[in-house]
């Protein structure tokens, strides 16, 4: 197989990562890169990207149902109203990542994404708002180029504007990988089953205003 492509025993080609687990490999499938447009959706997705900072992906995964458990469904409303007895409950929370820097943080980015709806209406809207263009994209998306795009003029600009309006632990890298994972952009690789899948679903996608 070509380099970051793996065959499984369905017979589909995949992007390799997903290393055949059951469980990431579901995650591959009906999820990375399908595109969002729930704010609740997107809130817990760019949160549990910032737990994953300094961790693997498959951690947050295997521990996601915790997460939404802990933090209300990542109801952005209600964990704005979080208290300090709310943080001592997650980082006696074993079921999670109890780093309290980043629990404070979801507690702050959940206020500041109250901020950001009344300023663009919905947390879709703004997000989709910065979808990038064709000529910020690979001409071909093969594995060593995926490889060396850890962050984007895209990510760059929307983790800027974050920081600017009170957002943590929204670094390039973090919200690059929150962009792979909602779908403003396509990043299976050439050659992936379902890239091809993904590609038409953001075709016909209506973008929120």
């Amino acid at each position: 197989m070509p380099d970051g492509l793996i065959e499984w025993e369905d017979g589909r080609t995949r992007c390799a990562w997903h290393g055949n687990l059951p469980d990431y490999l579901a995650y591959h499938d009906n999820e990375w890169g399908r595109p969002v447009t729930d704010d609740r959706r997107l809130f817990e997705k760019i949160c549990l990207e910032g737990f994953q900072s300094g961790l693997s992906w498959l951690t947050i995964l295997r521990k996601r149902e915790n997460f939404r458990a802990a933090f209300a469904g990542f109801d952005f409303g209600e964990v704005a109203g979080f208290t300090d007895k709310d943080v001592d409950r997650l980082l006696a929370d074993k079921g999670i990542v109890r780093h309290r820097g980043k629990i404070v943080s979801t507690i702050n980015n959940a206020k500041r994404a109250q901020e950001l709806v009344a300023e663009a209406g919905s947390l879709a809207a703004w997000f989709w708002s910065f979808e990038p263009g064709p000529e910020e994209r690979p001409k071909k998306l093969d594995w060593a180029t995926l490889r060396a795009m850890p962050t984007s003029p895209t990510s760059t600009r929307i983790s800027k504007e974050l920081k600017k309006r009170g957002w943590t632990f929204v670094g390039p890298t973090t919200v690059y990988a929150f962009m792979q994972a909602m779908g403003m952009v396509n990043d299976h690789v050439e050659g992936c089953w379902c890239r091809a899948e993904v590609e038409k679903t953001r075709k016909n996608l209506k973008r929120p205003t």
